[in-house]
């Protein structure tokens, strides 16, 4: 190396790894419910107050994005509430899953 000059630091492959395993623990969770013939619009904005504690009016709006856009992320926080909230919406009888918040 010539004297005076200085490279950047290169990032390992590890290090790269690492960095992306961290970014990805820091993304919470959250409990999508899905679009189905069966569960009536009222029905869905009853358990949505009922099991997550949302007015009418937010209960009805989270409703209104899963009929129109098939999907609405409902909750989100750690991965062991949103398995319990998934539990509880499928207890209701609506079709729900957990994903990585993206």
């Amino acid at each position: 190396m010539a004297a005076g000059t200085m490279s950047a630091p290169q990032a390992t492959p590890e290090a790269i790894e690492h960095t992306e395993i961290l970014e990805a623990e820091d993304r919470p969770w959250v409990t999508v419910v899905w679009d189905d013939p069966v569960n009536l619009m009222h029905y869905v904005t009853y358990i949505f107050q009922k099991l997550f504690g949302y007015s009418k009016a937010k209960a009805t709006e989270l409703m209104l994005e899963v009929h129109n856009d098939g999907r609405a992320a409902v909750s989100s926080g750690s991965r062991d509430k949103m398995e319990n909230d998934v539990q509880r919406l499928h207890a209701a009888g609506l079709w729900a899953t957990m994903q990585r918040d993206s």
